[in-house]
């Protein structure tokens, strides 16, 4: 069965209530590639009124999750609360809560079981620094990252990988379509590997970094890119270039 594309906006930090509505006004008016599943993910004092309007087959993702049921855990959102009202998504291993909050691999990898296990979707990230990257180190990199959550799941039904190279996010640095098929090539027999064949073939594996309306089309082109996790370009009318890539 050929796996369906993927398209992922993720809004991080930015934004107002009037700017998000313009660009759910957007993509709710938009002529959309009906054989593309497209999730957003403004900040999370927007999930709902997000969730509310939003249409044109578009799901609603959350930016983290708790891995901890609910409690005294001031500041953050739990599984519950998601289910709750309707998120089916969430995005988790973001370069960002890695690097910038110092999350680890293991919590990642509890806050991806807790999401599963309550009916969740999660777009899990993982990529590679510069410095990474320079010493050859990108699969070695990426596989532990991915290894936390092998040793804690064992159902890949409900993740999307999104591959995300440190040094492409926001820079406006983009790995070559080469470079982006050869890591999506190397994850892909990684799972194989190590997880099944069948788990390889199904589970969609995204490409994240600096991706626009110009340099999108070839990168879908790619066997193993089945889609994108798009930040700064998600806030701008030309993400509907992105998302219809295919077209």
């Amino acid at each position: 069965m050929a796996r369906k594309f993927f398209v992922g906006g993720n809004f991080k930090a930015n934004g107002s209530l009037k700017s998000i509505q313009a660009i759910v006004d957007n993509l709710n008016n938009a002529k959309l590639d009906p054989n593309v599943e497209v999730v957003i993910s403004p900040p999370s004092l927007f999930l709902l009124p997000t969730a509310e309007k939003v249409s044109n087959n578009v799901k609603v993702a959350a930016q983290n999750v708790f891995d901890k049921p609910d409690g005294a855990w001031t500041g953050e959102l739990t599984v519950k609360m998601l289910v709750d009202h309707g998120i089916e998504w969430v995005i988790l291993g973001h370069s960002e809560r890695r690097t910038i909050f110092k999350e680890s691999s293991e919590f990642i990898a509890d806050k991806t079981k807790a999401a599963l296990d309550s009916g969740l979707s999660v777009i899990l990230c993982i990529g590679e620094t510069l410095e990474e990257r320079e010493a050859g180190r990108t699969i070695d990199v990426c596989c532990s990252q991915l290894q936390a959550v092998v040793d804690k799941i064992s159902d890949w039904s409900k993740v999307v990988i999104a591959y995300e190279p440190v040094w492409a996010i926001g820079t406006g640095k983009v790995a070559t379509t080469e470079q982006a098929q050869d890591a999506h090539g190397a994850l892909r027999k990684w799972l194989a590997e190590k997880i099944s064949p069948e788990v390889a073939e199904a589970t969609r594996i995204l490409y994240g970094g600096s991706v626009n309306e110009k340099n999108c089309k070839d990168l879908a082109t790619q066997p193993d890119i089945d889609g994108f996790l798009v930040g700064g370009a998600s806030l701008k009318p030309a993400f509907v270039d992105i998302i219809n890539a295919n077209l």
